[in-house]
């Protein structure tokens, strides 16, 4: 037999078959997780099926590449139905993204992107330099959703969250606060269902960004306990706290706030007559899932930047291959790589609030002259500061910004080369842009089938090239992009550097020397103790809350944050610290249930106040001038980025 990829099972079933099985197959289920994973599989049309054994067979069946019900998925074994298998053979398969129900009259059109979820009412902002006001021990902190009620209700106002929706909401905070308390390493396939059921539950009770919140933390947990090595650990981080902080504001929230705190399952698009697109540049699109493409930027005659892409399952080999492929979009010939230099006139168009064009029948486009990057009107596009430039980046790449918030995260400079400098992680380029504001080029891909990373080391090879680039910005406290396209060394062209490699011929002077970077990067945050805040909000997430309970005094952390300008972090320290150690007695003296509530919310304000400073250092790292170098901003004065705590 040959391996063969698992297909996509509905969060339902895997949630049912888990549901279902007796307490004594619940324990073994991760041991059987781990060996049906081992098993050889075969692929025949729609169905896989898996050899559990040499006599056992274990059948998916998948008709539009979805296992859609129970049924579909058989075992040859003796106990079938109620063998363990079925089952791990459910969490074993990726989640599948759930087609969207249609939507009551009562609710708006909902969709799937996540927004950025507040912090209980209680969480201190970045802004207020006094220390937060620890919770009482025996209280169950105001930020942990209300428990669902029988008692009987007035009908919600259409701006309020119904009864059903709050008692959703209640199912994925409990499902994200089991998962914060056990941690990764105990939140095997049991957990994993109960988040796949609150899942099901928020997407029939028409709560999609809730739903797609915690099927993030079902693929990231699977990853991290298979040992997958594209698995992060802030990338779980960020997910539970978007899980928990949806589900919060769902009870709180009215208007248009709970709207976006609802989401919507589909990506709306909205008619904007004729547009007239110019070609910016095209870029590889791989992602960890296993899908490929490429992406198109273009910009309309007023600046506003849209994206034709194309992206599908396949990979790096797709991506090479679509890149010459022609546009889905209207009669137009061109290809990916050729409209990125090239121009179209479209009527009919549709556009998504993120900037995506749509194919519809009725969309129109003809092949039209394009725009060098020093001709209106892509010109003005480096026209912009680059301080104001990466604080509108900020506003899209922010850890939980909210949906349809429209703007993009590239930045547009004018640089000059200084050579490569060498980091832990590897090697970067370091260029300065105007303005005197030193910047590192990161790589955006390191897959070797793609040429970002030897354009880039042979840029290195040129100090004192002046490029005009577009990168994407990447929230660290020092400025930082990663870069997609430049002006071609020569200054006839551009150049995509995912997919055009450049040769040494092209470079007016090679061969200089690879330089050392600095110990320690400059910019605001370069000496800020903030880490000691982030390291125990992701020190909770592999191990759970007991490893966060067992740390010793943290006072020497909290006073060191208090002298550098932090003190709420340094109360969010504290406060995070006794709830994880804080356990009742009973009058007997036995140990009651941990207030897994209570830290869940505590842990929640640390991760959203740490991701709200975090950026807020990183828009003070590309403010020009010498004191930006040398200053880290203190909660007083650090601006706030969009949709951070308050």
């Amino acid at each position: 037999m040959t391996a063969a990829p698992l297909p996509p099972v509905a969060p339902e079933v895997t949630a049912t078959l888990v549901e279902d099985l007796s307490p004594r197959l619940r324990k073994r289920l991760d041991a059987a997780v781990t060996k049906l994973g081992s098993r050889p599989t075969h692929r025949d049309g729609d169905t896989v099926t898996i050899a559990v054994d040499d006599d056992t067979e274990l059948r998916l069946h998948a008709p539009g590449g979805v296992v859609a019900t129970v049924d579909a998925i058989t075992c040859g074994c003796l106990l079938a139905p109620a063998c363990v298998h079925r089952a791990a053979a459910a969490c074993a398969a990726p989640a599948a993204d759930p087609a969207p129900e249609p939507a009551p009259d009562a609710a708006p059109d909902l969709a799937a992107q996540p927004a950025a979820p507040t912090v209980p009412n209680s969480t201190p902002s970045p802004d207020d330099p006094t220390p937060p006001t620890a919770p009482a021990p025996a209280t169950t902190p105001a930020s942990a959703p209300a428990p669902a009620t029988t008692a009987p209700r007035p009908t919600p106002a259409p701006d309020e969250a119904t009864p059903a929706q709050r008692e959703a909401a209640a199912a994925l905070w409990s499902a994200g606060a089991a998962v914060l308390e056990a941690g990764v390493a105990g939140a095997g396939a049991v957990a994993q269902a109960a988040l796949l059921r609150a899942a099901h539950t928020a997407r029939l009770r028409q709560l999609p960004r809730g739903a797609s919140a915690a099927l993030s933390v079902v693929t990231l947990l699977r990853a991290a306990r298979a040992g997958d090595p594209s698995y992060r650990t802030a990338g779980l981080v960020t997910a539970l706290a978007e899980l928990l902080g949806t589900a919060h504001r769902v009870g709180t929230a009215a208007g248009a706030e709970l709207a976006a705190v609802r989401g919507r399952a589909r990506r709306p698009y909205s008619p904007d007559g004729s547009l007239r697109l110019y070609g910016l540049f095209t870029e590889p699109v791989v992602t960890d899932s296993g899908h490929g493409g490429a992406r198109t930027w273009v910009a309309t005659a007023d600046g506003r930047l849209c994206t034709v892409g194309d992206v599908a399952p396949g990979g790096v080999g797709r991506a090479l291959g679509v890149a010459d492929r022609t546009v889905r979009l209207g009669d137009t010939a061109l290809t990916h790589r050729e409209l990125g230099r090239a121009g179209l006139a479209v009527s009919g168009a549709t556009v998504s609030p993120d900037g995506r064009l749509g194919a519809g029948k009725s969309v129109k486009a003809v092949t039209a002259r394009g725009a060098a990057w020093t001709e209106p009107p892509l010109a003005t596009l480096w026209e912009t500061p680059p301080a104001e430039q990466a604080a509108r980046a900020l506003r899209s790449v922010s850890r939980y910004a909210e949906p349809d918030g429209g703007g993009s995260d590239l930045l547009f400079l004018d640089v000059e080369l200084l050579g490569a400098v060498r980091e832990s992680a590897g090697t970067c380029l370091l260029a300065r842009c105007d303005g005197g504001v030193p910047v590192r080029l990161a790589v955006a891909d390191d897959d070797p089938a793609l040429a970002h990373r030897d354009n880039l080391m042979l840029l290195a090879t040129a100090p004192g090239t002046r490029l005009r680039i577009i990168g994407r910005l990447v929230p660290a406290p020092h400025p930082r992009l990663t870069l997609l396209a430049s002006s071609h060394p020569t200054g006839e062209s551009t150049v995509d550097l995912g997919f055009d490699r450049l040769s040494r011929a092209d470079l007016p002077d090679p061969g200089a020397p690879v330089h050392s970077a600095p110990a320690r990067p400059g910019g605001p945050g370069a000496e800020s103790p903030l880490h000691l805040l982030e390291r125990r909000v992701e020190q909770t997430v592999p191990a759970g809350r007991a490893t966060l309970g067992m740390l010793g005094d943290v006072t020497a952390e909290a006073r060191r944050l208090r002298r550098a300008g932090l003190p709420t972090a340094a109360g969010l320290l504290t406060a995070l610290r006794a709830s994880a150690a804080r356990r009742e007695r009973d009058l007997f003296g036995r140990l009651l249930p941990a207030d897994t509530d209570g830290f869940a919310a505590h842990w929640l304000a640390a991760a959203r106040y740490t991701a709200a400073v975090a950026e807020s250092m990183c828009a003070a790292a590309w403010e020009p001038g010498p004191g930006a170098l040398t200053h880290g901003p203190t909660e007083a004065t650090a601006p706030r980025p969009a949709g951070s705590p308050r």
